[in-house]
């Protein structure tokens, strides 16, 4: 019987180039980005790419299942263990990612989104100190000194990107928001408004509600920042969403 304890085991070395297939997109052939998966087959792809394809066609890309024959956009969700897990294994991706997507932002005179910033200040330590050699254990008291800064440093998003949106009720199943007009994260997702909506309208759950932008019906996991950027047309003005009871309720 071998050796619980086997060096050898423990110090087997993969290469990159084999595992390479599970953390590439079947679409672009390039390393995952803001990986996100099919809930049905639960294959993954970079976001960009796998809208794009949806907006077009409703069945995956890889095993060719029909996601859904109308909204597959629903059916989509943010993968946020497989994009970790992406960065971890290619080395300086996440630094190049950060440093493309802040440029982008540079180039069109925009300012960069506050969640971008801060993921470049929290990786510049640490890139640093692996270039030098210098990572070493955390102190347990130094962790706990740091996480208490870390709370008191919590702005709750007010220094991200932030998007002005009037929230319309178009069912007279529904009521109105006595307050339509907010102003919140460019990064929260349709399912915080959908959440927020259920709460001020005492619903006995946000999986009642469609929101929609120009008459279409948006993923749960959309970001407030790609609605604007793929759905809304009118740029200079505040994001026009209405809600409504879900199409099987009505």
């Amino acid at each position: 019987m071998a050796a619980l304890g086997n060096p050898e085991m423990l110090t087997r070395k993969i290469k990159l180039w084999d595992i390479n297939a599970h953390i590439t997109c079947h679409l672009c052939e390039g390393y995952l980005i803001d990986a996100t998966t099919v809930t049905e087959c639960l294959h993954t792809f970079c976001r960009s790419c796998l809208v794009k394809y949806l907006e077009e066609n409703n069945t995956c890309p890889t095993c060719r299942i029909v996601i859904h024959q109308s909204h597959p956009l629903q059916y989509i969700g943010h993968d946020r263990t497989m994009q970790d897990i992406v960065y971890k294994l290619v080395p300086g991706l996440q630094e190049a990612e950060m440093t493309k997507q802040r440029e982008f932002y540079q180039k069109l005179g925009m300012e960069v989104p506050g969640d971008i910033k801060g993921e470049l200040c929290n990786m510049k330590p640490h890139l640093d100190s692996q270039r030098n050699g210098d990572l070493k254990s955390e102190d347990p008291a130094n962790k706990e000194a740091g996480d208490e800064k870390a709370e008191e440093d919590n702005d709750y998003h007010r220094s991200d990107e932030q998007v002005s949106i009037c929230l319309e009720c178009n069912s007279s199943k529904l009521r109105g928001l006595k307050r339509k007009w907010i102003r919140c994260s460019a990064q929260a997702t349709v399912l915080h408004l959908k959440k927020f909506i259920a709460k001020k309208l005492n619903l006995t759950s946000f999986n009642e509600l469609d929101i929609l932008c120009n008459e279409e019906i948006l993923g749960k996991d959309h970001t407030l920042k790609f609605v604007v950027v793929t759905r809304w047309r009118f740029k200079k003005s505040p994001l026009l969403l209405h809600y409504r009871p879900k199409m099987d309720l009505l």
